[in-house]
């Protein structure tokens, strides 16, 4: 969520000129000794050719002094500070005689000395140098110890008769690059590969498995491809019964064939795999491996101490035994479902790993301990301990906010969690919301402070698996993927806000994991009444339809004519003011029933207001059902190479449109099918949104955001709900327009909230450090709404094939971010550059100043 704000022209001249400032005063080579060399530059070659991998050229212990789009900025803050601030202030002190005891005179002995290690004197020049970066002097030492590390990599990946040598060049003047230069000679290969396997159990395994090895005959010697296949092997062997294998139990000889010619370059390589090893308190003691299957699976659902252990309590249930202490509180089912050990069957770490998981998504126990302790030759007990979380928990949340619509708010936000609530780990969680606000909006009567009220309450039950009545789903969707059935209740009212609406919904949904990457959401049902409590106030919320619709009856067509004038607030002869809502409802009518004479543009233009207030004042049934698929194969918050994907699909008012075969519906005056005196909607919607990010460098990321959405209405609807539609604007949008302002088209925002059923978006971002956690960016939005396939008819607004492509718009700027670990405070701010809703002759760059960008501020990146 972001704020926009507007800059000024003022503010950008300040900044520029202290910009300008800064730059003036920084010297580069202020730091840089007469024998010294700044380095500018590292390049690596091998066997002539620019090496480009950033693996790679983090081997080189000296890098270049950073920069933000070619300027060093931490080097000349550096650069700004005082080498010995306290000898610069003596210098300073004593440059004159009298100096010092005039300071004296007029402060004291004391504050003088404490002037000395002020801020300004000394801590100024030590936050500089903390912040900005020393100059990077070339080191030849430190060169060396590149070069050795570059030799030791390449001789990682086979390569043992490198060469490498590195030359100094000045570029400028105290300025020099350093080219590194590899001469990789003929790398080694893999001769042939033997093992030497002390378990036989190890042994069996071992061949089972050979074709997915990373190390092959005949591949290219690559160092990293033996660790890989150490993990390899070790994953294998724990899954298939091997519950103590340890992976420095496998080891290589590696060694050249003496029977080939020198210059064959080729290796032998032995696999050797020793017994498992336990260290004794006086020796190595070593044993055979063996396939261990379990002979007992033992929960411990309620922990206890050794004092209380005889006071334990036991139940069996499907080959499991389950320990309790007074009471057992849990369905032994739901405790046997988030277990994936099994009576009998061998020992697989995969199977560790997921009961973890499926234990700590039920949400009712801390995280479990589990043991596996061999209870017979071949045999081990399973050993599951949890320790319950508090049946009951309050939480409370308090917060003062501030929007467009008031002043200043004040929310309170009640929580109560109950868990565990019908024995199957099944967590109820009521959410209430109680804010008061003080609105800015001089058609409220009200002339209280806190003049406007919201409050509401959520209630949300979430089920440990696929609740499906009459079908088990256990044989489709295991519970390893961790399933859960969600089933939500929410209702809100509104009082002085907008047109007060009440809504009420409720939400049936699936969701499961089947990997790390996948993420599959079924809504099956979602249910959402919206009703307007006032409509009566829409042209007090939506100032510009009413001030289009004022500008239109206050033409001289209808200022002259008498029989109008009861719609007006001040004397006909004088500016007309259409009284709300009885005069914009005369009026509009007036027009409409044509009883007054009319322009067809006028004519026109009311009808289109019309339409628009009736289809944002009527009440909205949506009974819709969704799915949802998410891809996302990043491997860490510090992945910077990797993409997401979402696909979301919506159908709304297909079932009641069947149930209207069977059962008749009552109808409108417009032939729309009512339930509970309702018009409900009916569509089709569907959203493609792509994110890819690239590592251009350590600490540089591009990233793109990709998103098509459209909804289209049909049967008993010709448009689509405002709750469904799509805006344009904002912090994680075009961020060079505020939210809701961009489009319908090339529209110059006519409504307040303008909004339609296509949206087209892409967004490019280069983000890079500026200063320790600061980071900078700079961006590209490109986008637009239309309206398409419903009843908006204004060409401008209508999306009508690829020419419509000419109404996307483009916003550039930049951005800084500071990030707080837990979460990122974002600045960022938006200049338009290609705006569609001018004149074809003024669309780029007519807008593009600080007068007329747009600053959003929001929290974590946009995407």
């Amino acid at each position: 969520m972001g704020i926009p704000f507007r800059i000024t022209r003022t503010f950008a001249k300040i900044t520029l000129l202290f910009l300008a400032m800064v730059i003036n005063s920084c010297n580069t080579l202020k730091r840089v000794g007469e024998n010294e060399l700044l380095l500018k530059k590292n390049a690596i070659y091998a066997d002539g050719k620019a090496v480009k991998d950033e693996n790679i050229e983090s081997l080189v212990f000296q890098e270049p002094n950073s920069t933000i789009l070619g300027y060093p900025l931490r080097l000349n803050l550096y650069n700004l500070a005082k080498k010995n601030p306290d000898s610069s202030f003596q210098a300073w002190l004593y440059r004159k005689e009298k100096r010092e005891q005039r300071l004296i005179d007029f402060l004291s002995k004391k504050q003088v000395d404490r002037l000395g290690e002020s801020f300004l004197v000394s801590g100024l020049s030590e936050w500089l140098k903390k912040i900005g970066e020393s100059p990077v002097i070339i080191d030849t030492v430190k060169t060396k110890r590149s070069l050795e590390r570059l030799r030791a990599y390449y001789g990682s990946k086979g390569y043992f008769n490198n060469n490498t040598t590195y030359v100094i060049d000045t570029v400028k003047k105290k300025r020099g690059a350093i080219e590194y230069k590899i001469d990789l000679g003929q790398p080694f290969s893999i001769d042939s590969i033997s093992r030497n396997i002390a378990s036989k159990a190890i042994d069996s395994i071992y061949l089972l498995h050979t074709e997915n090895a990373f190390v092959k005959r005949g591949d290219q010697f690559d160092l990293s491809l033996f660790a890989q296949e150490r993990e390899r092997l070790s994953a294998i062997f724990r899954n298939s019964g091997i519950y103590n294998f340890q992976e420095s139990s496998i080891s290589y000889d590696i060694a050249a064939d003496t029977t080939k010619l020198a210059d064959d370059q080729k290796m032998n390589i032995e696999l050797n795999i020793e017994n498992f090893k336990r260290r004794g308190d006086s020796a190595v003691t070593t044993s055979d491996y063996k396939v261990y299957k379990f002979n007992n699976v033992n929960i411990y659902t309620d922990y206890l101490y050794d004092e209380r252990d005889s006071e334990q309590k036991f139940v069996r249930y499907d080959n499991y035994t389950i320990f309790y202490h007074n009471k057992l509180r849990f369905k032994p089912k739901t405790l046997v479902n988030a277990v994936f050990f099994e009576k009998d069957s061998i020992y697989r770490e995969i199977n560790r790993t997921r009961t973890y998981r499926q234990i700590t998504n039920l949400g009712v126990f801390k995280y479990p301990t589990i043991t596996s302790v061999p209870s017979s030759e071949n045999g081990l007990d399973a050993n599951i301990y949890l320790a319950a979380r508090p049946k009951y928990s309050l939480g409370t949340s308090f917060e003062v906010t501030r929007s467009n619509i008031q002043q200043v708010g004040l929310a309170l936000s009640p929580s109560l969690q109950a868990r565990n609530l019908f024995s199957g780990a099944e967590n109820l969680s009521i959410a209430g919301r109680v804010s008061i606000g003080s609105s800015n909006d001089p058609s409220i009567i009200d002339n209280r402070f806190f003049n406007i009220q919201e409050y509401g309450i959520d209630l949300n039950l979430d089920i440990p698996r696929l609740w499906f009545p009459f079908f088990d789903t256990s044989r489709i969707i295991p519970s390893y993927t961790l399933p859960k059935t969600r089933i939500s209740l929410g209702t809100s009212f509104q009082k002085n806000i907008g047109l007060d609406k009440q809504a009420f919904n409720t939400v049936l949904s699936y969701n499961w994991i089947p990997s790390e990457f996948i993420k599959h959401n079924i809504e099956l049902l979602n249910v959402q009444f919206v009703r307007n409590v006032n409509p009566d106030r829409f042209f007090n919320v939506y100032r510009n339809s009413f001030s289009q619709l004022n500008s239109i009856a206050a033409t001289d067509v209808y200022s002259g004519n008498s029989s109008l004038s009861d719609f007006y607030e001040s004397p006909v002869g004088n500016t007309p003011r259409l009284t709300i809502p009885s005069g914009t409802t005369g009026f509009t009518n007036a027009i409409l029933n044509n009883e007054v004479p009319s322009t067809r543009e006028d004519f026109e233009s009311v009808s289109v207001i019309e339409e628009r207030r009736q289809r944002l004042t009527e009440n909205n049934l949506i009974f819709a059902s969704n799915y949802t698929l998410n891809l996302n194969n990043r491997e860490g918050l510090t992945d910077n190479k990797f993409f997401q994907f979402r696909f979301k699909f919506e159908s709304a008012g297909n079932l009641l449109s069947a149930i209207s075969q069977i059962i008749p519906f009552n109808k409108n005056e417009n032939e729309n099918l009512l339930v509970f005196g309702v018009p409900y909607s009916q569509y089709l919607k569907t959203e493609f949104d792509y994110v890819k990010y690239w590592s251009i460098s350590r600490n540089n990321v591009l990233a793109l955001r990709t998103f098509f959405g459209i909804a289209i209405p049909y049967g008993n609807s010709n448009n689509i709900p405002f709750v469904r539609s799509y805006f344009a604007g904002g912090a994680n949008d075009i961020r060079a327009w505020s939210p809701y302002s961009l489009g319908p088209g090339r529209t110059d925002a006519i409504n307040d909230f303008n909004e339609a059923n296509l949206k087209i978006s892409l967004n490019l971002e280069y983000r890079f450090p500026l200063l320790g956690n600061l980071k900078g960016a700079l961006f590209a939005d490109a986008g637009n709404i239309w309206n398409v396939f419903d009843n908006v008819e204004d060409p401008a607004a209508t999306f009508t094939g690829f020419r419509s492509l000419e109404d996307i718009a483009l916003g550039t700027g930049f951005g800084l971010r500071y990030d707080f670990t837990y979460f990122v405070l974002r600045a960022d701010l938006g200049f338009k550059t290609y705006n569609p809703a001018e004149e074809i002759s003024k669309r780029w760059l007519t807008d593009f100043n600080f007068t007329n960008a747009v600053l959003q501020i929001g929290i974590n990146y946009p995407f």
